[in-house]
């Protein structure tokens, strides 16, 4: 079998195991090593999570599952939605109600679903709860080094995002509605000629 080692240079195969030269050349190559194979690692992760539910589809088939003129609020409170206890829900008046589903150009009774109808004319006894959840991660998942020194940076974000609508009247769900995004895949790439001069050079320009 054949020596496959790397000779080091003379400087340093011939000094002691505390000379200035070796540690200066294992240094280097450590830090290539780390900045080569686990830069990824390094690089920021953000993550934000703001749903009871653990997926879009589940949260999907939360909403399909109440029953209009059926289901009620303690329906509801089983499924883990209650805006005294989840964030991001908004809890819409009679008067919200009105303005979402008849704007400016009046619709047709016909045009209106039932459960909506039903809403409307309760007056003070409608109510809404306007629901937003989502998961997201946004990671930076380009070159490290680059990334370090602001030459380039590549930024992916994912997950999911849904929102649903609830009319109440009574606290008896009277209609229910659901859209959001399944999959979120949103790649931003940032190049910088300059580096991190990029950044210097309007600071420059305006402090004379």
């Amino acid at each position: 079998m054949t020596d496959q080692r790397i000779p080091l240079p003379s400087s340093v195969a011939n000094s002691g195991p505390f000379n200035p030269a070796a540690t200066r050349l294992i240094g280097t190559l450590c830090l290539m090593a780390l900045l080569t194979a686990g830069c990824s690692s390094m690089l920021p992760i953000v993550h934000n999570e703001s749903s009871p539910f653990a997926s879009f589809d589940e949260a999907r088939r939360a909403i399909d599952s109440l029953v209009p003129m059926k289901s009620d609020v303690e329906t509801l409170t089983q499924m883990g939605i209650d805006p005294a206890k989840q964030a991001n829900t908004t809890i819409l008046t009679q008067a919200d109600v009105v303005r979402r589903f008849v704007p400016g150009a009046l619709l047709l009774r016909e045009d209106l679903d039932p459960g909506v109808l039903v809403c409307l004319q309760a007056r003070d006894e409608c109510r809404g709860w306007e629901i937003t959840a989502a998961q997201i991660t946004k990671a930076r998942t380009g070159s490290f080094l680059a990334d370090f020194t602001n030459f380039s940076r590549r930024s992916e974000t994912t997950g999911w995002r849904f929102n649903a609508l609830i009319l109440l009247v009574r606290d008896k769900v009277v209609y229910r509605a659901w859209g959001g995004q399944p999959k979120v895949n949103e790649i931003e790439v940032n190049n910088n000629p300059l580096g991190p001069l990029q950044e210097m050079g309007p600071s420059l320009l305006t402090s004379h």
